[in-house]
């Protein structure tokens, strides 16, 4: 007869082999979560200073990044320049207007930081009830300014 050590020592065993089966049944199946990437990082804490340092260094890094992509202030008076230039008759009131064919205009003379403002999408995002398919050039401006 065997003793109630060995008993929950085989039972142990047996929960082990099945569980380790019934796991790698499961695995096998559907691995497509492997595909998933990470996205979540614990914040380090206090005594981890290497990796509270690399965190600060790589965010001041992308902060960096992100602000060589925004317009600084000539860029934006050259945007503005090149609108009001590009302006299509007549005027709504005291609005200058553009069409589409002079947005595409400016956007190719704007320089790479703006090609992103100058896409169909924006220009009918903009477009409301003018009679000749145009945009008003203020609002896309500060469009520009609100999302650059």
């Amino acid at each position: 007869k065997k003793s109630e050590q060995e008993l929950k020592d085989e039972e142990m065993e047996l929960f082990t082999k099945y569980y380790m089966e019934w796991k790698g049944g499961r695995k096998s199946g559907n691995t497509s979560y492997t595909n998933i990437p990470r996205f979540y990082y614990r914040l380090p804490a206090e005594d981890e200073v290497l990796l509270q340092k690399l965190r600060e260094e790589s965010r001041a890094v992308f902060l960096q990044r992100k602000s060589r992509e925004l317009l600084d202030n000539e860029e934006l008076q050259n945007l503005w320049f090149l609108l009001d230039k590009h302006q299509t008759s007549p005027m709504v009131g005291e609005e200058a207007m553009i069409n589409y064919e002079n947005f595409l205009k400016v956007g190719e003379k704007a320089g790479s930081k703006c090609k992103q403002f100058f896409t169909a999408k924006i220009f009918a995002k903009l477009l409301h009830n003018d009679p000749y398919g145009r945009i008003s050039i203020m609002q896309f401006f500060n469009y520009v300014m609100r999302k650059g």
